[in-house]
């Protein structure tokens, strides 16, 4: 049987720049024939990886069941190793020769002056445990490997073959070892949204969550704000500003989207079902109050979901309700933006249950005075929200 837990959201920002472009702009994007604004699914992950993180401090989380997506992996397996006792610049060295010949991660030596050459050819994403697991593999077999002999196998081989030449020389049990420790660590982030190992696709992770761009419910225009900025020392009798420019924005309400496949989340953290209670609680909470930081310093637009509906539905296809938006929304002087987007979203919810089935539970916590067309169960809090998701989920 599969189960998805389906979210859907509408936020209504204040004037914010949460995510931009590559030319500073607040995103968009072209819908239903208007432009839109958009927010990243990437941004709208990395938001809730940073939530997961307040909820360790919490003591919500354990930190071991968290990853880390760098490429200064052999910076933290080298402080691992230096707390065990080994010598910094020798860890630095068997690491170095470990990480590449048992799991085909390439740092090249350093240079002076320079920390650019001890970072891996891309970013790697890995559980906690796993990072620990790795320094504890190689400080077991240290005097075990032939160290030097992966060493000199790369002093002739050009930068393509030290990989497979620095593999030949070690030990079976080292590769082994590195093999069964890749297994996702039992990483919430990492189960939830995946990775992928260009040196070990076997040990690629499939994500058990899938996250929409956010867009607009209506269509936007963007505005310049235009600034100026005053030397506080200089002389009274001095006109002018000292710096000047524009910095884009808009404002906008949101529709949010995700999905979540129960079986997959369990699956990827090994079968232990507490835990995945645990991290989907989290996700979803996550997913409902973490806020993209871009420009907040400039637009402090810190405002709270309105209307949020968690389904769990069994054996069916996933269901995002963008098109409820696909006409863009308009509202007269004394309309609210928020209310009129969530009535479209509950009748286009009931409408595709009509026509296709569903059979799900939804529970809707809605602050709005939009009618939901028996949609879902209204909820008073967002504690009421996750309790009743969990309890659904597990049925």
């Amino acid at each position: 049987m599969k189960t998805l837990i389906e979210i859907h959201v509408l936020q209504n920002f204040s004037p914010s720049n949460l995510n931009r472009d590559d030319t500073g702009a607040p995103k968009d994007a072209m819908f239903g024939g208007t432009r839109r604004a958009r927010v990243s699914s990437q941004c709208l992950k990395r938001a809730t990886r940073d939530h997961f993180k307040r909820k360790v401090e919490e003591k919500d989380i354990l930190l071991e069941n968290l990853g880390q997506r760098s490429k200064r992996l052999l910076d933290e397996v080298v402080k691992l190793l230096v707390a065990k006792g080994q010598i910094p610049d020798e860890a630095r060295r068997v690491a170095r020769l470990a990480l590449l010949a048992g799991a085909g991660t390439w740092v090249a030596p350093s240079k002076v002056d320079s920390d650019e050459d001890e970072k891996s050819e891309y970013l790697m994403f890995l559980g906690a445990q796993e990072i620990a697991a790795l320094a504890d593999t190689i400080n077991e077999r240290w005097r075990e490997e032939k160290w030097e002999a992966i060493e000199k196998s790369l002093e002739k081989s050009s930068a393509k073959e030290k990989k497979k030449e620095a593999a030949k020389k070690a030990s079976k049990e080292l590769k082994e070892s590195f093999s069964r420790i890749l297994n996702g660590g039992k990483a919430l982030d990492v189960a939830l949204f995946g990775r992928m190992l260009a040196d070990m696709p076997e040990k690629n992770q499939n994500a058990a969550c899938q996250v929409a761009h956010a867009i607009s419910t209506h269509a936007v225009e963007r505005e310049f704000d235009f600034y100026t900025a005053v030397d506080d020392l200089k002389p009274e009798d001095t006109a002018g500003a000292d710096m000047m420019g524009t910095v884009e924005f808009n404002s906008a309400c949101f529709y949010r989207y995700a999905v979540v496949d129960w079986e997959k989340l369990v699956a990827n953290l090994q079968g232990d079902r507490h835990l995945s209670e645990k991290g989907l609680r989290a996700f979803l909470e996550g997913f409902i109050v973490a806020e993209p930081t871009g420009k907040q310093n400039t637009f402090a637009a810190h405002n709270p979901p309105e209307f949020v509906a968690v389904s769990v539905r069994r054996n069916t296809a996933p269901r995002n309700l963008a098109n409820a938006f696909e006409t863009a929304i308009r509202v007269r002087k004394d309309e609210s933006l928020t209310t009129k987007s969530a009535e479209e979203l509950a009748k286009k919810a009931v409408t595709l249950r009509t026509a296709f089935g569903g059979g799900e539970k939804t529970l809707v916590l809605n602050l709005t005075n939009a009618a939901t067309n028996g949609f879902g169960k209204p909820v008073a809090s967002l504690n009421e929200l996750l309790d009743g998701t969990l309890a659904a989920a597990k049925e």
